[in-house]
């Protein structure tokens, strides 16, 4: 019966560590005793901190710190990382020079444009800010994109059009790389396991981490590079590459 104790505490203490808590001293205590002593410093990690001058060299956005960030991300979730993580990795500062403030980083695992459906994971480091966009019709028979989110890991502030309500959550602090400040303030606070779908076609939408950032499960009938419009006019223009 003791051996069993142990066994179900130990999966508590590790639960808490997938979920990147922070466990209490009662769970170290068990822990300390025997219990998952070859994990036990999974449930000692730092907090997630990373400072923006280190993703750029010579002002250039340098993506490979990007993606070593992400993965350290990856590995605070326990997100599976293999070889093919790094390469498939897509990471964007949008041209602001700011990435630990405004960026995104994704893996796009489905874009069926013939079936008509999407899959793909995002990853908001701490207090990164996804900037406010929206998705119009593509030039083709492709549909205007719908979506929603799932989060897995971590604490977004999904935020779409509707009631203002973005002064309840004065943790969101819109950066000034995102200049003008954004249109649409009904925020979402979104927790690991719920879901949230975009209002309704066309409508802007924008996501802001939590301090510990965010992994996202993003789910939608498809998606067109070309048919993304950002608020920002500097973001947008560089999205589009012009």
């Amino acid at each position: 019966m003791k051996n069993l104790v142990l066994i179900i505490t130990c999966v508590v203490v590790l639960a808490a560590c997938s979920q990147g808590k922070k466990p209490t001293d009662k769970d170290e205590k068990l822990s300390a005793k025997g219990c998952c002593q070859k994990e036990k410093s999974c449930c000692q990690k730092d907090s997630l901190k990373f400072n923006n001058a280190d993703f750029y060299k010579d002002g250039k956005f340098n993506e490979e710190a990007g993606k070593d960030a992400v993965i350290r991300l990856m590995k605070y979730y326990n997100y599976p990382v293999t070889d093919k993580t790094r390469s498939q990795l897509w990471v964007s500062d949008y041209g602001t020079g700011h990435f630990t403030e405004v960026g995104l980083a994704a893996i796009m695992y489905a874009n069926d444009t013939k079936d008509r459906y999407m899959l793909q994971d995002m990853f908001l480091l701490p207090n990164q800010m996804l900037p406010e966009h929206w998705h119009e019709k593509p030039d083709n028979d492709l549909p205007a994109k719908m979506e929603g989110w799932l989060v897995r890991n971590g604490l977004s502030y999904i935020v779409g059009e509707g009631d203002d309500n973005l002064a309840s959550f004065p943790e969101i602090k819109i950066p000034a790389a995102h200049t003008g400040g954004v249109t649409v303030k009904n925020v979402i606070k979104t927790l690991p396991g719920e879901f949230v779908p975009l209002s309704k076609v066309f409508t802007h939408h924008w996501q802001f981490a939590g301090p510990q950032g965010a992994i996202i499960t993003e789910v939608a009938n498809v998606h067109a590079n070309e048919a993304v419009r950002h608020q920002v006019k500097s973001i947008n223009d560089y999205f589009l590459g012009k």
